[in-house]
């Protein structure tokens, strides 16, 4: 993420994201906004006056106090719909059904329940509720909320006197699963009203899920006596993430959008698309599209996330971010910057304290990432890797062929270590850096220590991300071995070959991707 410094303390309905090292942190708190909202180019076609959607009469019921608003009707090229928007807390389990010519809207901030505290009430010291607040509100019920989606349904953040996202506090969790034929898509007003065109980014916040896994960087506690939490940065109220609990279950996300996010706060300070702080391995997020974030496509803060089918596309700084104690397992990762956008493919962090545990220890399996030019980023080289991290990669795909492709920078005792087979990668002359105590030959060396890797790799990937010859001439790695979350693959990269489409139909198409789903990022669909 954007380089920001501090620590301000944020409500459970003031959630923010954390940022590119463990100490720079990125917030929707206090502070001049800008609204990277470029003028389209070309310009936007005129809203048609016979668009197949029509609005629906009125909006479903929903359980929250308050229920949902009729916020009248919006209109866009594909026709009128009706706006229902959600309460500013979901204080009791509430559910969000497709309804043809239906959209939720989020104005501001939305929070689902609030904060739970660092470990899971009992029935010896249950969640008091009469004394309990969230931004300000006092609670009714539980903090026990779920909100659920459902397949095809269409959610766009407004942003009003602070910017709109989605927070999912410790002890609540969000049920969002779609489908192959509808996706769930989390987008902005502009993409609704058809403004938007492929450079379009920043215009709302993201989806935030807060856990009580395990965290490195505390802003109260420490690691040392298992007590660590820390807070994203932001507003007035607190919104506190970690605990001890790395198979903490945040709901389920699978088949799911977030178009045109990454909400650009001040200088270096932004929102992001997905944002994961101390979820555990009871938590399932797989078949993810994150387009135009103008921040990361994704970050991971502690806890022990496993993903399978992650997809970032013209993410303007990381396409993943890894950070604070994390342990990842990731397979089937395709990360796609656009033509002289974005910073590092793979920003892999933890905290400058390389003493701290758990140190970073993240497995990613079957990547293919692409980045055509050099960004002038200021990673330096399209992968970047330090503090206490730990990584193992297996059947990869670097393909940046103007610029250096892995920095290892050796800090502290025991630096960052990177551990790879199976892995080819497409570079510029140079090939590595190395900073702090390592050198670029002490890079190279622990990248070609593995089997069947190659850094001189002459990429032949057609339709930008698809294995070509040279890359089916690879040797596999069994990833199986590492972990048995992980699929065994008679293949590196994450996609086989052309007849291996796991991406097609519940993704959107752009200049820089085009997943044959037929359908335009930069429209909605209409079913």
């Amino acid at each position: 993420m954007k380089k920001i410094s501090g620590l301000l303390l944020v409500g459970c309905s003031a959630l923010a994201l954390a940022g590119c090292g463990a100490d720079d942190i990125s917030s929707p708190g206090a502070g001049s906004i800008t609204i990277n909202n470029p003028t389209p180019t070309p310009t936007p076609t005129p809203t048609p006056t016979s668009g197949v959607v029509t609005p629906a009469a009125s909006c479903p019921s929903f359980n929250a106090t308050g229920g949902l608003t009729d916020s009248g009707t919006i209109t866009g090229p594909e026709g009128e719909w009706r706006v229902c928007t959600l309460p500013a807390l979901v204080d009791v389990s509430s559910s969000l059904p497709k309804v043809s010519g239906v959209l939720y809207r989020l104005n501001g901030r939305v929070d689902v329940g609030c904060d739970g505290g660092f470990s899971a009430p009992t029935s010896a010291a249950p969640f008091d509720t009469t004394t309990a607040s969230c931004g300000g509100r006092t609670l009714t019920s539980d903090t026990d909320v779920t909100l659920t989606i459902d397949p095809g349904v269409i959610v766009y953040g407004e942003n009003g006197a602070e910017p709109a996202w989605l927070a999912v506090n410790r002890g609540n969790k969000i049920n969002a699963v779609g489908t192959v034929s509808a996706p769930i898509i989390f987008t902005s007003r502009q993409n609704v009203v058809g403004t938007n065109d492929d450079a379009s980014q920043g215009q709302w916040g993201g989806v935030v899920l807060m856990g009580r896994g395990i965290v490195t960087d505390c802003s109260l506690g420490t690691t040392a006596a298992k007590t660590c939490e820390r807070d994203t940065e932001g507003s007035v109220n607190p919104a506190v993430f970690g605990g001890r609990d790395n198979t903490y279950n945040a709901g389920t996300m699978k088949y799911f959008q977030i178009r045109y996010s990454g909400y650009v706060l001040g200088a270096n300070s932004e929102l992001q698309s997905l944002t994961a702080e101390g979820i555990g391995s009871g938590t399932t997020l797989e078949y993810f599209q994150s387009v135009n974030s103008s921040d990361d496509g994704s970050e991971f803060f502690g806890g022990k996330p496993m993903f399978k089918h992650y997809i970032a596309v013209n993410a303007d700084d990381d396409s993943i971010d890894l950070d604070t104690g994390v342990e990842g397992y990731f397979q089937y990762l395709l990360l796609l910057q656009r033509d002289g956008d974005g910073d590092a493919l793979m920003e892999i962090d933890s905290n400058g304290a390389e003493s701290d545990t758990p140190r970073q220890k993240t497995i990613l399996a079957n990547f293919t990432g692409v980045q055509p030019s050099d960004n002038s980023n200021s990673d330096d080289a399209a992968v970047l890797i330090r503090g206490n991290s730990d990584i193992t990669w297996a059947n990869g795909i670097i393909n940046v062929p103007n610029n250096e492709c892995l920095r290892l920078n050796g800090s502290g005792t025991v630096p960052a270590t990177i551990t790879a087979n199976s892995v080819v990668m497409t570079c510029n002359s140079a090939i590595y850096l190395g900073t702090g105590s390592y050198t670029a030959a002490d890079t190279k060396a622990q990248f070609t220590a593995g089997t069947n890797n190659n850094d001189t790799f002459t990429s032949t990937l057609a339709s930008t991300f698809v294995n070509g010859t040279n890359e089916t001439g690879v040797p596999a790695f069994d990833a199986k071995t590492l972990n048995s979350f992980f699929d065994t693959t008679d293949y590196i990269g994450a996609v086989k070959n052309a007849a291996d489409t796991w991406y097609r139909g519940w993704t959107c198409d752009n200049s820089t991707a085009d997943f044959g789903s037929g359908s335009a990022c930069t429209a909605l669909p209409t079913t």
